[in-house]
């Protein structure tokens, strides 16, 4: 099944993907195993030679419709049909491009903004499409939802970042609780766009967006860089999902 990848790597997309139509879960899990793909890329531990050459043949895969490639076949199935612009995609690739380097610092909020666009705010765009938001308020507020979800995961990644010569952010609690805050910013302005997305979807996003906002708050709790750095990969346990499922009933009614 192609919702396989977003199980194991995606725990609380997935718990939110239960609420979907299986044609948007099956479109999703296509968008969602890409991206998956594009991260691996960037991620593995092959030197970064071999990871660019990789990226490139990828890329050109992507352009030249590779339909063998069967993660590029099912990815330009879903371009069609929600007749997505190339040119979003082309945006991801440059976001994850940019970690394509032996070391990787980001120097201002400006710079952090239009990476997590790239890498993040893309993916709530082409996410919309398939949910078939057309509200233009609407769709910034998918890519508001993209960038806030990026800042929560550089919030929760800073050691595995380091480990990988990248630096989102500095590595101190201050500068992860800045971050987080920020984060919520992006969280609140995406809140108004939720309802003009078609009900069949609306309340998958509202879950999602609940559940991915209470990674920010455990990070939180680890009060210093020390716990932090004990924590290790922080999760939102099910008792937590299960509570902010319910309570997404309000967020859906309001």
């Amino acid at each position: 099944m192609k919702s396989t990848l977003l199980k194991k790597h995606a725990k609380s997309f997935y718990w939110a993907s239960f609420f979907l139509s299986s044609n948007t879960l099956n479109k999703s899990s296509s968008l969602y195993n890409f991206c998956r793909t594009l991260d691996d890329i960037a991620d593995d531990d092959n030197n970064l030679d071999v990871k660019k050459k990789i990226f490139l043949k990828f890329k050109k895969d992507f352009e030249t419709r590779n339909l063998n490639n069967q993660i590029i076949k099912d990815m330009w199935s879903v371009i069609d049909s929600e007749n997505i612009s190339k040119q979003i995609i082309i945006d991801l690739f440059d976001g994850v491009e940019t970690d394509l380097e032996e070391k990787v610092v980001i120097n201002s909020k400006k710079e952090l903004l239009v990476y997590s666009y790239r890498v993040a705010g893309t993916v709530g765009l082409m996410m919309s499409k398939i949910m078939k938001v057309t509200n233009k308020e609407a769709l910034k507020g998918a890519i508001d939802l993209g960038i806030a979800m990026q800042l929560t995961n550089i919030a929760r990644d800073v050691c595995e970042d380091k480990a990988r010569n990248r630096q989102y952010i500095k590595h101190d609690f201050s500068s992860i609780r800045a971050i987080i805050n920020e984060s919520q910013a992006f969280y609140e302005k995406s809140f108004t766009s939720i309802s003009s997305i078609p009900v069949k979807s609306r309340f998958s996003v509202i879950v999602a967006r609940r559940v991915y906002r209470k990674i920010g708050d455990y990070i939180l709790k680890q009060n210093n860089i020390d716990n932090y750095n004990k924590a290790g990969k922080i999760y939102v346990p099910v008792f937590e999902k299960v509570i902010q499922t319910f309570l997404s009933l309000f967020d859906f009614i309001k």
